[in-house]
């Protein structure tokens, strides 16, 4: 029998991330030991504090009922609470939609917004899903690439070139997933001011790996400039910073109309997000924060340690990033090498060689918009990291 899909899923690529995820854990399955440094998935605990809310919960007999589609009210009070002290950021209950996971807070906002023949500006290097939820609301992707030069950051200028009669929104991550890159308040004002100029444009702020920042300034959202607040729909969660990941709740904040809108969506998707998982979000973000800082703390002891190895290898080039917990080194000066079986054409076959030689599980950086790197996640301990350069180096200098 003929099963024909919809154009819809035909023209979707899957995600890379999840992909190579994929194969290291089926050669993993064969008995081969494979480090993974693929996936954004903090190797952390979730803080035993939250976990205790989560048991809580359950032993409480309270919430075993279906959830209010955009999340419990002191959750989303807590949120918008939090948004208002620790980020400037003008919020109210009624503006928080609770998903799950950013992931669907962003396919929410996708779908809320967009029509075909709508342009959105997304910055690149870029999370590999954001295109393709783009393309999903059947809208155009147009890309704004920051340089290696320039930490990765696209400028305020490259984003007023882009911007046409079609562009509905911009969209970005800051603290950056792949090149952990961290616009400044300068950059981010200079950003606001291009998109003041025009009536209606929007911004999609994924603020995600927002405690994860290594730098001196601090976290800085976009929606906290004056006049920017009505502009902006911010995007965050608590897989990152509290080690979270599958508890999967995330969330927005943004204009009424639209926090409405993706409340809308979600009702007919998956209704609200988890009971339980959303009483140990608000342990989360009510109590106490020392376990993340700490967190922080070590990765950027293990990003200092990664560059200092990376660095040790010829041909490799890194700059350094002041987020989240990936490198997103240029590794172009081997293709057109061999090891006299493999030849090495694009990072595409960087990654599966690093895989298949070295048994190290990384991302080709052409799923980010950004065909000369590899993605390195350093959300792993210090001995798998230091084992993986080990294997990195010896394979990458048999490529002449």
């Amino acid at each position: 029998m003929n099963y024909p899909l919809s154009d819809r899923i035909n023209n979707m690529s899957e995600s890379a991330t999840l992909a190579m995820a994929a194969k290291a854990r089926e050669l993993k399955s064969q008995g081969i030991d494979i480090i993974s440094l693929s996936l954004g998935e903090p190797d952390f605990k979730t803080p035993k504090h939250i976990q205790e809310a989560g048991k809580a919960a359950i032993d409480s007999g309270k919430y075993f009922a279906y959830p209010p589609v955009s999340g419990y009210q002191d959750l989303r009070e807590a949120i918008a609470a939090k948004l208002q002290k620790e980020n400037n950021i003008p919020s109210s209950a009624e503006q928080i939609v609770v998903s799950n996971g950013a992931k669907q807070s962003l396919a929410n906002v996708m779908m809320a917004l967009l029509n075909p023949g709508d342009e959105v500006i997304v910055f690149a290097p870029y999370w590999v899903s954001y295109a393709e939820l783009v393309k999903l609301a059947e809208a155009t992707p147009v890309f704004v690439t920051g340089t290696l030069e320039n930490d990765f950051k696209p400028t305020a200028e490259q984003l007023k070139a882009a911007i046409t009669p079609k562009t509905r929104a911009v969209l970005y991550s800051s603290p950056c997933n792949p090149t952990g890159s961290v616009f400044s308040k300068a950059e981010l004002e200079s950003i606001a001011e291009v998109v003041k100029a025009h009536e209606n444009l929007l911004v999609i702020s994924d603020e995600i790996y927002e405690h994860i920042n290594f730098g001196n300034e601090g976290h800085v959202s976009i929606g906290s400039f004056p006049g920017m607040a009505e502009r902006t729909i911010t995007v965050n969660g608590f897989s990152k910073g509290f080690a979270m990941t599958g508890w999967r709740v995330g969330y927005i904040s943004a204009p009424l109309p639209i926090a409405k809108a993706a409340t809308k969506i979600q009702g007919q998707i998956t209704s609200g997000n988890s009971s339980i998982a959303q009483r140990a979000a608000l342990a989360a973000i009510t109590e106490d924060l020392k376990p993340t800082f700490e967190m922080t703390k070590i990765y950027q002891k293990r990003r200092d340690m990664m560059l200092d190895l990376l660095n040790q290898m010829p041909g490799v080039i890194t700059n350094v990033p002041t987020g989240a917990f990936y490198i997103f080194p240029d590794i172009s000066s081997f293709f057109g090498k061999s090891d006299g079986q493999t030849i090495i054409k694009d990072a595409d076959d960087l990654a599966i060689y690093m895989l298949n030689k070295a048994h190290v599980s990384v991302v080709t950086g052409g799923a980010f918009g950004a065909p000369d790197c590899i993605r390195i996640s350093y959300a792993a301990s210090d001995d798998e990291l230091k084992e993986a350069m080990i294997r990195m180096k010896k394979v990458l200098s048999e490529l002449k």
